[in-house]
């Protein structure tokens, strides 16, 4: 590179850093062609400058390779707060103004895009869904380096530049995303080039890693698996050579190891470099204000100079520091960029901001889906078959993997679980993705495999993010009660995902789909800790237009819920189902029709008609929860034979919402039709019972709902002990049930509720003594094939 090509580089980052501060300070008089005056600022200042000056120094840097080398290269942000940098980077290659013809690239566009930064009616302060080239907002910290690798997978085309402020580095997320070149395969996937921004300072202390001493920090960086090179320094004559050449260094070995695996050589994995960039937090701003350091220190962080309303002194320091980038160099008369400097922007879907990856909607292709039938239980009489659920959901994720090879736009995540949740049908077609030494004892691990475990709950969910976010499809399996250690991650993107519904350029990505299993009512070899089924609270908080909730009740109805969900886009999808041998109710017919409208009465367990009105009506929502109310119909049958009852299952947990509330809610008289407007009803739930209130709390026999569900009870004990410490269990139900009867049911109903409680104290001595549920537990089964067997 030349001195003028240096030249140039400095000048096109000194223009993002103009435009990042203006988008903070200026309301107007975008190109300061007059004195800063105090109308020109505006009133509330927000927004963060420390870490955005080196974000624009990588920016820029980058656009010289792309150029050079004809490259696609996605920049992950991952300091949150360098949304300025974002956009002014954005808008000066052009792209902003395409997807915002609003804010032209001229004196006007400028002033527009100064005065909606972060202010009413306009952008975020974030990488948010409305900036370009962005797939990772940053708002919480941690997980951009998952997203990368997310992004890079089955991509080979792509390189995802991923800068990584020093703060965020020390998140445990971010810590454990180191490991991800583990599984990064040069062969078939792309690359990621970790950018280590060291400026030393977060909101208001140092950094572990900006003050670790700087061999301890390489010999830390080496041991992750990489080839650190380091850049550092104030001046910017010197690290413009320094960055020019570190990026050259870097891409080099990337495109070397690349090239070496693709010509057909040894596949081991390669340690892959990455840059360590350390300069002042602040950079290039305010040296000093009101006798107090600002640049490279922690005050830098946000706004440095915050009396410029009152503070003539405070004004001036900020008109000096606009004025020291040189706008005039800069921009031409009608406040577009320089010619020179915009010869410096990459070309078409080459810029950063316009790359297709960013909008991974324009790259998404549909699953081809395997039809569920070929993957049917047989049910010949309701609970005439056994069956577990979850691995017959596998046989199927087998076959997506297979009709899917060539496209290799299908994986499924977990957290070292796909065997424990019975999914190991998919090993019969391909490995678990593993770039370490194999041992010629190991099974399924290989380089090219397309099932992802590491036992980090953050790490799967960053990368099927990431591998969503970028065109691809995918499923995350996952015990239940851990799911939580993503809860904040899910807030993220069901927050993303709801924004961009609302953005016309935002093309519909494929949804994130999770498998909760191990669930709550089955923990064999484990106990209290495991069992917590209250993710789908969280979930349930979010814009119904965004998210939906499956309890599949077996396995027809499982594949049915999996099959719908791999082909929505733009939702959050959560399914719960269990993995241990269990009765199945529903023929596929049935349980496509279940499925189809979400809830429903079902027939073989009833004995009053539709249009009649019952006496009561036992609900369920849930695998375990389904077995309960059905053996509860079956002892209010043979203990209360006149007693009309009508039985309810609930797959779509949302249908329970006002058709005005959801989406997939019913409407009042179809509610009422089927749990009626005054009779009491037994809602045998999964989960915990408050969330049923809460999606009922409108309907018009809400009073009349009596929900059983997860009580935070819980121990390493037996299925059925696990329903009785909850009362979640067939008795309790029962008893519930006639105790809301007129007269509680009159001597039938309390001899009913003695033999309830009778079986609820032999259950205790038995299971206490022995040590496994009765057999009248552990053998029931439905004993009508049809309502007529029953004598209805």
């Amino acid at each position: 590179m030349t001195d003028h090509d240096f030249d140039r580089i400095d000048r096109y980052w000194r223009a993002a850093n103009y435009l990042s501060v203006g988008q903070i300070y200026l309301l107007d008089n975008p190109l300061l062609r007059e004195p800063l005056a105090v109308t020109h600022v505006k009133k509330r200042l927000l927004g963060h400058w420390g870490t955005t000056p080196g974000l624009n120094f990588v920016y820029a840097h980058l656009n010289r390779i792309i150029r050079d080398r004809d490259l696609s290269v996605l920049y992950i942000c991952g300091p949150g707060h360098g949304g300025p940098g974002m956009v002014a980077n954005t808008w000066l290659e052009g792209t902003y103004s395409e997807i915002y013809p609003d804010v032209p690239q001229n004196a006007a566009g400028m002033h527009k895009l100064f005065r909606q930064f972060s202010f009413p009616g306009g952008i975020p302060s974030h990488a948010a869904p409305e900036t370009p080239g962005s797939i990772h907002e940053g708002g919480e910290l941690g997980y951009a380096l998952a997203h990368a690798y997310g992004a890079v997978f089955d991509s080979p085309d792509l390189i995802a530049a991923c800068v990584i402020g020093d703060g965020e580095a020390e998140t445990g997320a971010l810590a454990a995303s180191w490991h991800s070149n583990k599984f990064l395969n040069p062969r078939v996937d792309g690359a990621v080039l970790p950018i280590l921004h060291l400026n030393g300072y977060k909101i208001a202390n140092p950094t572990i890693l900006g003050r670790m001493p700087p061999e301890e920090l390489r010999s830390l960086l080496v041991g992750y698996g990489h080839e650190p090179i380091f850049v550092e320094g104030k001046d910017p004559a010197v690290m413009h050579q320094l960055m020019a050449a570190a990026f050259d260094e870097a891409f080099d070995q990337i495109a070397a190891i690349q090239q070496a695996a693709r010509s057909g050589g040894d596949n081991e994995r390669p340690r892959w470099p990455m840059i360590v960039l350390r300069s002042p937090k602040g950079w290039t701003g305010p040296d000093v204000v009101d006798g107090k350091m600002v640049e490279d220190f922690w005050r830098s962080h946000q706004v440095p100079v915050s009396g410029v309303h009152s503070d003539p002194g405070h004004r001036q320091i900020l008109e000096n520091w606009l004025r020291s980038y040189r706008p005039e160099e800069l921009f031409a008369e009608d406040g577009s960029l320089m010619p020179d400097l915009t010869a410096l922007v990459p070309d078409g879907d080459r810029r950063m901001g316009a790359n297709p990856a960013a909008n991974g909607g324009r790259l998404r292709v549909e699953l081809d889906l395997p039809p569920v039938d070929a993957h049917a239980v047989d049910v010949p009489t309701p609970g005439g078959a056994r069956g577990e659920a979850t691995r017959v959901l596998g046989a199927y994720l087998r076959d997506v993997m297979v009709r899917n090879k060539d496209a290799r736009n299908f994986r499924l995540v977990s957290p070292d679980e796909a065997s424990s949740n019975r999914l190991d049908a998919v090993f019969e077609v391909t490995e678990r993705a593993w770039m370490e030494r194999i041992e010629p004892y190991d099974v399924h691990l290989a380089d090219e495999g397309r099932v992802m475990e590491i036992l980090s709950e953050h790490l799967c969910q960053g990368w099927l993010e990431g591998y969503l976010l970028t065109g691809r499809h995918g499923m995350f399996a996952c015990y239940e009660a851990f799911i939580h250690i993503v809860d904040s991650m899910f807030n993220q993107h069901a927050k993303w995902l709801k924004v961009t519904r609302g953005i016309e350029w935002r093309a519909p990505i494929a949804s994130l789909n999770y498998l909760l299993s191990s669930h709550v009512w089955q923990q064999d070899h484990n106990g209290f800790s495991h069992q917590d089924p209250g993710f789908v609270d969280l979930v349930a908080n979010k814009k119904s237009d965004v998210v939906r909730l499956y309890f599949p009740p077996d396995a027809n109805t499982l594949l049915c819920v999996a099959d719908h969900c791999l082909a929505t886009y733009d939702r959050v999808n959560v399914i719960v189902a269990g993995k241990a041998p269990a009765p199945q109710w529903l023929t596929m017919e049935e349980a496509k029709r279940h499925c189809e409208t979400g809830v429903g009465s079902w027939p073989f367990a009833c004995n009053v008609a539709d249009g009649e009105t019952p006496d009561v009506v036992i609900a369920a929502a849930g695998d375990v929860p389904t077995i309960e109310a059905l053996a509860a119909v079956d002892i209010l049958r043979q203990k209360m034979p006149s007693l009309r009852i009508r039985f309810v299952n609930v797959v779509d947990l949302m249908a329970l919402q006002p058709k005005d509330r959801h989406p997939h809610g019913l409407d009042d008289a179809d509610f009422d039709a089927l749990f009626t407007t005054d009779r009491p009803v037994i809602f045998a739930y999964h989960g915990y019972p408050y969330l049923i209130h809460r999606l009922t709390y409108k309907r018009a026999n809400h009073g009349n709902i009596h929900v059983h569900g997860y009580q935070e009870e819980g121990t390493t004990t037996t299925p059925f002990d696990m329903t009785v410490l909850n009362e979640l269990d067939r008795f309790h139900l029962v008893i519930a049930a006639v105790r809301r009867l007129p007269d509680q049911g009159g001597e039938e109903g309390r001899a009913t509720i003695r033999h309830c409680e009778e079986r609820l104290a032999a259950h205790r001595l038995y299971v206490e003594a022995e040590g496994v549920d009765m057999p009248e537990i552990q053998d029931w089964g439905w004993p009508y094939a049809t309502a007529a067997d029953a004598g209805d």
